[in-house]
């Protein structure tokens, strides 16, 4: 059942998937109006979104709900990483002070009647013991302690606490597996782009990915649809690290798990990339989750695969050049290991 007219509220319109959901939201016949929330004004082209600038840790977000008579809010404002916040500790009050708040203010909104949560498969974590696939049921086999994952999982826990508190408010959370695309900026992202993909010694994780447009069309079907759970939201199929770095034709060096860490610092105070625990675990084990519910309860089905997501992101890549020579002799000098001179042979065929 779909009704018509709905007043959306989006968090996060500052990064570019948080303004696209916000334009193509706007744009569906089922919403009458968005408002956009964030705390700088995003750097693209809102259409017909209205922009409110505000801070979710600030109580004047349950004015702007009464105000505009919202009766839809997608949160999407829980950021991935320290560097994009100014360190770890404004990104823990960003991600779950600001949830906490813009709960709160929800749960005075009488006119509420469904919060959406962009949610991430890393709330299951990454480890030895995980099985195959992650049903939404399951938990992480190691608690997550740091991080990203620790602030998801907070975050989830928190609305599973509002869900009780207001039976009324259809609450849908959307695990997605790494957002990947042209336009994306994140992590994962980030390492691919490196000119040398460094890996972890003796492990080829299996890897899932949704297409950036994929993410935005089940956010679209999540708030016109009349469907509450918690979803895991993934394209078809997998990609080994092995397979992934073989069609971007990058070059790979293989290091033990705490040189990979070493290295994670040292590019991450370079904001270079973000090898955070979370993210070497990730590298080390991968992570499967199965996406059932999405097909048959959620009615939602990605236009790519796990592979052509990955495939169009690499499409945007340009050849490193001599730069994996650099990297190489800079990886040498960083972590004191004895690594080839030159970039190790590619492996594999080209991409297509």
């Amino acid at each position: 059942m779909t009704t018509s007219g709905r007043v959306v509220l989006v968090t996060g319109v500052s990064r570019d998937l948080g303004r696209r959901f916000a334009v193509a939201a706007a744009a569906d016949p089922g919403v009458s109006k968005v408002v956009g929330v964030d705390v700088i004004p995003p750097r693209g082209d809102l259409a017909d979104v209205s922009f409110v600038r505000a801070d979710i840790r600030n109580p004047v977000i349950a004015k702007i709900i009464a105000k505009e008579d919202v009766d839809t809010v997608v949160h999407m404002s829980v950021i991935a990483s320290p560097g994009t916040a100014g360190g770890r500790g404004t990104m823990k009050e960003l991600n779950v002070i600001g949830t906490m708040q813009l709960l709160a203010a929800c749960q005075r909104a009488a006119g509420l009647r469904h919060l959406v949560l962009k949610s991430t498969t890393t709330v299951y974590g990454a480890s030895n013991r995980d099985p195959a696939m992650f049903r939404e049921d399951m938990e992480p086999r190691r608690a997550p302690r740091s991080g990203y994952a620790k602030d998801v999982a907070e975050i989830e826990g928190y609305v599973r606490g509002f869900a009780r508190r207001r039976p009324d408010v259809r609450v849908t959370q959307l695990r997605a597996a790494n957002v990947i695309g042209p336009h994306i900026s994140s992590p994962i992202t980030s390492y691919f782009r490196l000119p040398v993909i460094p890996t972890v010694l003796g492990f080829d994780p299996r890897l899932q990915f949704l297409h950036e447009d994929d993410m935005i069309g089940v956010l679209r079907h999540a708030v016109t649809t009349d469907v509450a759970g918690t979803f895991n939201v993934a394209g078809d199929g997998i990609l080994m690290l092995s397979q992934a770095v073989r069609r971007l034709q990058r070059a790979t060096v293989a290091l033990p798990g705490f040189m990979v860490g070493s290295l994670g610092s040292v590019l991450r105070s370079a904001r270079v990339a973000d090898f955070s625990p979370e993210q070497i675990g990730f590298l080390t084990y991968g992570r499967g989750v199965d996406t059932t519910r999405m097909r048959t309860m959620l009615g939602f089905e990605p236009t790519m695969t796990t592979a052509e997501a990955f495939d169009d992101f690499g499409a945007t890549l340009a050849p490193t050049g001599g730069a994996a020579t650099r990297v190489i002799d800079g990886l040498a000098r960083v972590t004191g290991a004895e690594l080839p001179p030159r970039p190790p042979e590619l492996v594999g065929a080209p991409r297509g």
